[in-house]
């Protein structure tokens, strides 16, 4: 590890070539998937390249790799349930949005309080049916800029909706 940070790429692959299988079967161990586990070994290895200088010489190595792992994982965690979180809330807006009558009028009468982005990202993912990769292809944007508008443009639609049911 010494002379990894002392930018001894050769030892850098030793270590690779050595530690990967174990942190692999670590990341398999807590039943990720095949895929997620290859994802999260490739980004423990980012990780640890950026941060291999807080490695301290003369410590042991395993740990410290177990310990950027075991980060790795539980962000990969938190993501997750933040994700699956999203979803839901996203599956209630839209089973909402779909028992309102789906006339053209009444439609742009419900969207009208929001931004033009924000009506055509709504417009793309639930009346056209597309995807978030497919808005953001055809955005030029990233997938998390779009989420973000839809998420801005369903709080909007929240409020407006809240308001108007008080109202009545």
């Amino acid at each position: 590890m010494v002379r990894y940070q002392q930018g001894d790429f050769a030892a850098a692959t030793v270590l690779v070539r050595h530690i990967s299988p174990r942190l692999h079967r670590f990341f398999l161990a807590k039943s990720v998937s095949r895929a997620d586990a290859d994802d999260l070994l490739q980004e423990t290895w980012l990780r640890i390249h950026k941060v291999r200088h807080t490695y301290r010489h003369g410590e042991p190595a395993l740990p410290w790799f177990y310990a950027i792992a075991r980060h790795i994982r539980v962000d990969h965690y938190r993501k997750s349930l933040r994700v699956a979180a999203g979803e839901r809330e996203l599956e209630e807006i839209s089973k909402g949005v779909a028992a309102a009558p789906h006339q053209a009028g009444e439609l742009e009468v419900l969207l009208a309080p929001l931004s033009e982005s924000q009506r055509e990202v709504i417009a793309m993912l639930k009346v056209e049916g597309m995807s978030l990769e497919e808005v953001a292809r055809a955005m030029s944007s990233s997938v998390g800029s779009v989420k973000q508008k839809v998420h801005r443009a369903y709080e909007k639609l929240r409020q407006t909706i809240g308001s108007t049911a008080r109202r009545k």
